[in-house]
């Protein structure tokens, strides 16, 4: 099971395959990010971590 390193909520494995650092962190999710910047937030948080 996986979730967001930002808001601690549940994101599916498939999400998680998606949108995962190349640790295996999800940086953002669709419960704290708009779903059309997914990528560059968790991009974002990923550099300022």
């Amino acid at each position: 099971m996986s979730n967001c390193t930002h808001c601690g909520e549940h994101v599916s494995d498939r999400f998680a395959r998606v949108f995962a650092d190349a640790d295996g962190e999800v940086r953002a999710c669709p419960s704290c990010a708009a779903n059309a910047g997914i990528a560059e937030v968790a991009k974002r948080r990923a550099l300022e971590a």
